[in-house]
C-alpha cells in the first residue's frame, strides 16, 4: 500500500523553527516530485513548495520563501521541510504529495497524512 505519512508537527512560539519529515512507502520515492501543502482552519489549501525528484531543483511561494527549505533523502524514502521564523500565520496543517516525474499535468498522484503546526505570537 502507497503511504505518505507526514510527522513532526507542534506548537512553537512565533519565531521559532519546526522540521517536518515525510515517510513514503509502497512506491519508487526516487522517481516522484514531492510537494508540501498546508491547509489553515477555515482557508483553502494552498502550496507551500516543491522538490524535484533528484533534489536539483526547489521551488516556494512567497510567503514561505527564505523561512522554509525542503530537501530529500531518497536513500530514506524520506522528505522534509526545515520551517525556520514561523510566523502565526504558518498555523496550519500540513500535508505531502507526491506526483510521479513523468506523468502527465494534473494534480498529485499520492497525498500523506498531515501533520499540525500550530504557531503562537
Amino acid at each position: 500500500d502507497v503511504q505518505l505519512q507526514a510527522f513532526g508537527g507542534g506548537s512553537v512560539q512565533s519565531g521559532g523553527y519546526l522540521r517536518l519529515s515525510c515517510a513514503a512507502s509502497g512506491f519508487s520515492f526516487s522517481s516522484y516530485d514531492m510537494k508540501w501543502f498546508r491547509q489553515a482552519p477555515g482557508k483553502e489549501r494552498e502550496f507551500v513548495g516543491e522538490i524535484a525528484w533528484n533534489g536539483k531543483l526547489t521551488y516556494y511561494d512567497d510567503s514561505v520563501l527564505d523561512r522554509f527549505t525542503i530537501s530529500r533523502d531518497n536513500a530514506k524514502n524520506t522528505l522534509y521541510l526545515q520551517m525556520n521564523s514561523l510566523k502565526p500565520e504558518d498555523t496550519a496543517v500540513y500535508y505531502c504529495t507526491g506526483k510521479h516525474r513523468l506523468g502527465v499535468a494534473g494534480g498529485p498522484d499520492y497525498w500523506g497524512q498531515g501533520t499540525q503546526v500550530t504557531v503562537s505570537s
